[in-house]
């Protein structure tokens, strides 16, 4: 953090315009003092979970957020001094500056005009502070890795950032030629609703040098920035698509600013926001999605760094709380929970071997990297991983203050023929942990309609406190926040008589 910190500090004077002639902006706009800059940020975060995000930015950045209609986004306004503390929050996905927010555009009748009108509109926006709060943000953002191999990836669907009842993570392809008019399709819980996604691309080239101040020393070139344009747009009542809007806009940009597109291996990646008659113009200040922070060994069901975020905050963890994930995966919830509450101790647990090897994997990774950052030992992490079975935990009855987990949904792992015998034997065992009148548990599910079954036979030891709709890979899923009753565990073997387990 105090690297970053000294990073931002180093950066506040450095103005993004080296060379007058290559971006035409005035004199008065290369001098300006960005110390008392104030900018809005908009961040995309997990669907449902905004509320979430926005009481995180409240509580770390003490900003006043506000939750976007366009669900899965948040806007937050930050002195440009905090713009490395909002790289460590928790919950966001992916970050970027706003140049401007039109809250009511008027689109014309015809698309020749409303296209017309985005190329007008490239000149008349304020970049210049935005450029300035970009060109800090470099010195320190997480940097995208093997961007190429991602990107020629990214055709067969890659899913990116849930918002409201789309995809958890948004289809992002890439238009390779202004030929190419294939529409990616999000929707929301309104089928209505639909967005789309494209990406702008070209070949124009311009360079030039720095040729103020020739009696420097040093006479420095200014290197020719890189740039695409992707819009996002969501609602039906528009005359044109998202590729059209990205192409005429990214034109206008170009011949703005000089810049050469470049679909992969981009500098600057302007964004179209287009929701209904709203628009927002931004210019991202993530590479790479923040939710990729902790996992170095994948499983085929890795959940997302900020989801899992999101469900621990849900069940509001307190200082020394034991919370166990008994089928963790990859134990990205686990690792988010030693991360962000230290003082609580956490239980990475799961039935298959490999699964415990790659949470093992994934702590050591992360112990290794903090002592690099730190050059010095470290204590290590209040987490553990073991092997067990979920409906036979090797955990003394009551003793456990939090259960979060992502559950089979029956499609990549397991099947909704065993959910039926799972999902009951595993909420009575989890029942058995926790502890009677103060237990919580959150639990993720897609086989929505197994877990309410399962759940009805349980009402005199879980009671549903509040459900989360979320998107998961395109399956709709929830989450669920139950809340243990007061009620001690009996074993169904006591109710017979017979005598239970020693546990």
């Amino acid at each position: 953090m105090s690297d970053i910190q000294e990073a931002t500090n180093q950066l506040l004077d450095v103005n993004v315009y080296d060379n007058q002639r290559s971006i035409p902006v005035t004199e008065s706009d290369i001098g300006s003092e960005p110390k008392n800059l104030h900018v809005t940020i908009g961040a995309t975060v997990p669907t449902g979970f905004e509320q979430t995000a926005a009481d995180e930015v409240r509580e770390k950045l003490r900003s006043s957020c506000k939750i976007s209609k366009d669900r899965g986004k948040i806007y937050f306004d930050i002195p440009v001094e905090s713009l490395a503390q909002v790289h460590c929050l928790r919950s966001v996905d992916n970050l970027f500056v706003v140049v401007q927010e039109f809250q009511d555009y008027q689109f014309k009748n015809t698309k020749e005009e409303v296209l017309k009108d985005f190329e007008d509109l490239a000149g008349k926006l304020p970049w210049s502070e935005p450029l300035k709060v970009w060109k800090i943000n470099t010195s320190f953002k997480k940097k995208k890795t093997k961007r190429k191999k991602i990107n020629q990836n990214s055709s067969k669907g890659k899913i990116d950032n849930g918002q409201g009842d789309k995809l958890d993570e948004r289809d992002d392809k890439e238009f390779i030629n202004d030929d190419l008019d294939s529409h990616i399709l999000d929707y929301y819980e309104n089928p209505a609703i639909k967005e789309e996604v494209s990406t702008l691309v070209g070949d124009d080239l311009a360079s030039c040098k720095d040729e103020i101040n020739e009696d420097s020393k040093e006479e420095t070139e200014l290197q020719a920035l890189k740039f695409r344009v992707t819009c996002n747009r969501a609602g039906e009542k528009h005359c044109f698509t998202s590729n059209e809007a990205a192409r005429d806009f990214g034109g206008a940009v170009q011949d703005y600013f000089k810049w050469k597109a470049d679909m992969t291996n981009f500098d600057v990646e302007v964004l179209l926001n287009i929701h209904d008659n709203e628009i927002i113009v931004g210019i991202a200040l993530t590479e790479e999605s923040l939710h990729r922070r902790n996992i170095t060994h994948f499983g085929p069901t890795t959940l997302r760094s900020t989801l899992a975020y999101g469900m621990l905050r849900l069940c509001a963890p307190q200082p020394t709380d034991i919370i166990i994930d008994p089928m963790c995966g990859t134990g990205a919830i686990p690792i988010e929970g030693a991360m962000e509450w230290a003082d609580c101790y956490h239980i990475a647990g799961d039935n298959n071997p490999l699964a415990v090897k790659r949470a093992a994997n994934n702590i050591s990774s992360l112990l290794t990297k903090s002592q690099i950052k730190d050059g010095k030992s470290s204590w290590g992490l209040p987490i553990d991983a073991v092997q067990w079975d979920i409906c036979n935990l090797p955990l003394r009855t009551g003793s456990v203050d939090i259960i979060v987990t992502d559950m089979p949904f029956g499609k990549r792992m397991g099947s909704k023929k065993r959910n039926w015998n799972l999902y009951p034997a595993c909420l009575r065992e989890m029942s058995r942990v926790c502890r009677p009148g103060t237990g919580r548990a959150v639990l993720l599910t897609q086989d929505k309609k197994c877990f309410t079954k399962a759940l009805s036979g349980m009402g005199h030891v879980w009671r549903k406190v509040h459900t989360v709709w979320v998107n998961i890979g395109g399956l709709h899923a929830a989450v669920y926040l139950l809340k243990r009753t007061p009620q001690a565990f009996v074993h169904p073997l006591e109710q017979d008589g017979e005598r239970g387990t020693p546990w």
